[in-house]
């Protein structure tokens, strides 16, 4: 980190005039403990999918069908995170680990259990039903790291996701159910006050524990969640940078900085997302997202757009010419 720093002061621009760029690249110099680190690429996509028995509450005004249906969508490279790893020569990998619906198709079949229980009557998933979920997780890392991949991009879908999200991100911040919780897919004020007061509903029942992650993911969790957070945690234990798409992978990445604090410092945040909640769980890592377009969609999307840019922040330290070895007057 200290030499890339000292490059960065050497390179044909003003000190600093590439902003939230330059600490990027030196923090990823450092991740990678060279300088410069490589190029972010290939770059993998995971897209982990699950149900919630929190559905039932009526927190969302989707069918829960529509999980099953959009992980065919996927599949046949017809969602929007397809069309963005397209534009960004990412792969995109499918993982069901909790649809509710037995599905057929080229994904990771690494089912936990179909669908969460009902987090306002019951604990969502037993411990070690979370613990297999973070366990895949962190198995998806590692194999495609070992194929090859130089970057992990967190993916997600899940009909009723951002009800956990919120329950998670108010477990591990300790802000209010009111404060992280958002109108996911878009739900009018009716349905967003309902929802609000069974995130609030579910974290008294249960009293998550912020020094016990897993605890916490099997409470309010879900499987996709949990997931996301071995995935994190997989990608930091190789060194790898992970790029934290919006407020479902948020909340992961809180688990895993639960779990291993320096996971943080492989996590880039990739954008803003609309969701509250992502806003809290990103100040609480210390991450200053790179985008802020107003997107809400989840997938992977944010993450995917987002891949360019730390692409430029390392191709920065690769190919700039220095103030001497470019002839260029320093001030």
């Amino acid at each position: 980190m200290a030499v890339a720093r000292e490059l960065q002061s050497r390179l044909t621009k003003p000190a600093g005039s590439l902003g939230d760029l330059e600490p990027l690249s030196v923090r990823l110099s450092g991740l990678a403990g060279v300088c410069p680190p490589p190029l972010p690429e290939p770059a993998a996509v995971a897209v982990f999918a699950g149900d919630h028995g929190v559905h039932a509450q009526g927190v969302s005004p989707w069918p829960q069908e529509v999980t099953a249906q959009m992980v065919a969508n996927f599949l046949a490279g017809g969602a929007v995170v397809n069309a963005f790893a397209r534009q960004v020569g990412a792969s995109v990998t499918v993982i069901d680990v909790g649809v509710a619906t037995p599905m057929s198709g080229d994904f990771v079949a690494a089912n936990v259990r179909r669908g969460t229980r009902d987090m306002t009557v019951e604990p969502a998933l037993t411990r070690d039903e979370a613990r297999a979920a973070v366990e895949t997780g962190i198995r998806i890392a590692e194999q495609l790291i070992s194929g090859g991949a130089r970057c992990l991009l967190t993916g997600d879908m899940g009909i009723a996701n951002t009800t956990p999200a919120a329950a998670l991100i108010a477990a591990f911040t300790g802000a209010r159910s009111a404060a992280v919780t958002g109108r996911g897919t878009g739900i009018d004020d009716a349905t967003h006050a309902h929802k609000t007061e069974i995130v609030a509903a579910a974290l008294a029942l249960h009293r998550p524990d912020p020094a016990d992650p897993l605890g916490v993911l099997a409470t309010v969790g879900g499987l996709e969640h949990a997931a996301l957070a071995g995935f994190i945690l997989g990608a930091a234990a190789h060194r790898v940078p992970v790029i934290v798409d919006g407020v479902i992978a948020a909340s992961g990445a809180l688990a895993a900085a639960a779990f291993a604090p320096d996971t943080v410092a492989a996590m880039v945040a990739g954008h803003r997302s609309a969701e509250p909640g992502a806003s809290v769980a990103l100040a609480h890592l210390g991450l200053t997202p790179l985008l802020d377009l107003g997107m809400r969609l989840g997938e992977g999307s944010g993450a995917v757009l987002a891949l360019p840019v730390v692409a430029a922040a390392v191709r920065v330290l690769h190919e700039v010419a220095t103030f001497d070895s470019a002839g260029v007057s320093e001030k």
